[in-house]
């Protein structure tokens, strides 16, 4: 009697672990029960700056609202010979067609900033899809150009958003030093938050009709050109293949 005693306690110790094992392999908002179990649920990130040794920098407009300073914008650009990154938003796209031709014309790179500038993270994959695929579109329609990047709004992601991208030829870009600029500060200010959070492979992120965002960029390139950095567009600053995103959205080569 002993015996069976054990022996069934032992059979149900058997079949509960073999119901916990079944359940952490059972998928979980994309990753596995295990995955949150034990703390390491994998999670996709955008590339946020890059590992390099070389003192090389990316500059990039966000472009949604106005168009006024755009054509100043890249008079300053053109007058330090940089190349910058520009993320246009479709209904931006539709209102100033010139200025995306003007931006085209300019030699700068143009990304995706989606098509009505909606928060990304809260829509599901076919709206996310739609509103990269328009906007990719209309941007194509005028430069010719495929899009190879995009910016969400907000900065507001998650793994649908991404995988979406992805999915489209997309590589996903944040930032790692946020002028502010938006917030209307002073050119000296813009350039002093940039200035002090400087890196090799960093991404900056700026707005073409923040208020003072033309003395900005010409503080931020005198700052940049006066420590030696080579500011390039975003997709000459990435690595286009063979690499991994850490967890901070560090892109580093393999």
């Amino acid at each position: 009697m002993h015996f069976c005693v054990i022996k069934s306690r032992t059979i149900k110790i058997l079949i509960a672990m073999a119901v916990v094992i079944t359940l952490l392999t059972v998928s979980f908002y994309g990753g596995t029960c295990a995955e949150v179990f034990f703390g390491y649920a994998s999670r996709l990130v955008p590339i946020y700056n890059v590992q390099t040794e070389e003192k090389v920098v990316a500059l990039s407009y966000d472009a949604a609202w106005g168009a006024d300073k755009t054509e100043d914008i890249l008079a300053v650009l053109k007058e330090y010979d940089v190349e910058a990154t520009f993320f246009l938003v479709g209904f931006w796209v539709d209102k100033f067609p010139e200025k995306v031709k003007a931006i085209k014309e300019a030699g700068m790179e143009i990304g995706t900033h989606t098509d009505s500038h909606p928060d990304l993270a809260k829509k599901n994959a076919d709206t996310i899809k739609q509103e990269l695929e328009v906007s990719m579109n209309k941007i194509t329609a005028i430069t010719g150009d495929n899009v190879e990047l995009f910016r969400a709004p907000f900065g507001s992601y998650n793994n649908t958003v991404i995988s979406v991208a992805s999915g489209l030829g997309l590589k996903t870009i944040q930032w790692n030093i946020d002028s502010l600029d938006w917030k209307g500060l002073s050119a000296p200010d813009v350039n002093s938050r940039v200035m002090n959070n400087l890196s090799e492979g960093s991404i900056i992120l700026m707005h073409n009709n923040a208020d003072n965002v033309v003395q900005s960029t010409r503080l931020v390139l005198e700052g940049l050109k006066g420590r030696g950095y080579k500011v390039v567009p975003i997709g000459k600053l990435i690595y286009q293949d063979n690499y991994v995103i850490d967890n901070a959205g560090k892109q580093i080569k393999k």
